[in-house]
């Protein structure tokens, strides 16, 4: 299992596996190990319960999330925030595979053909906003 790396500020960049987690939670809310692994071999792969729970552990101890134990079913919660966090997995993403050029990420964007031409409108009208504000 990867450990989490930490960006330039030394906060927290969740691994791959810690993000799919990360992300079930923030939209499901607090749930028990068994929520989060059926929904990760529903919708992302096919994993072992005790991996998940493992992962989980971990995860706790790194101060990712927090687990509450006082019924039978502990049941875990994020404690880091989803907007900062996906904010530093985007910037990760940036500088290892465009070196920090967001114009080099959206070059390659447009050009991968796989925009629909409603996202192409929205990224037209942000660059106008931009525009307009300077």
């Amino acid at each position: 299992m990867k450990a989490e790396k930490k960006n330039k500020t030394n906060e927290m960049v969740p691994a791959k596996s810690e993000l799919e987690v990360l992300k079930i939670l923030w939209k499901q809310g607090p749930s028990t190990v068994r929520f989060v692994h059926d929904t990760l071999n529903k919708e992302i792969k096919t994993v072992q319960y005790t991996s998940t729970l493992k992962l989980m552990q971990i995860m706790t101890e790194k101060g990712m999330l927090i687990r509450d134990e006082s019924n039978m079913k502990h049941i875990y919660s994020p404690l880091l925030k989803e907007k900062k966090t996906m904010g530093l997995v985007l910037e990760r993403f940036l500088h290892s595979m465009y070196d920090g050029s967001i114009s080099s990420l959206l070059v390659a964007f447009m050009n991968s053909g796989k925009s629909s031409k409603k996202e192409l409108q929205k990224i037209k009208e942000l660059l106008d906003g931009i525009e307009d504000k300077e």
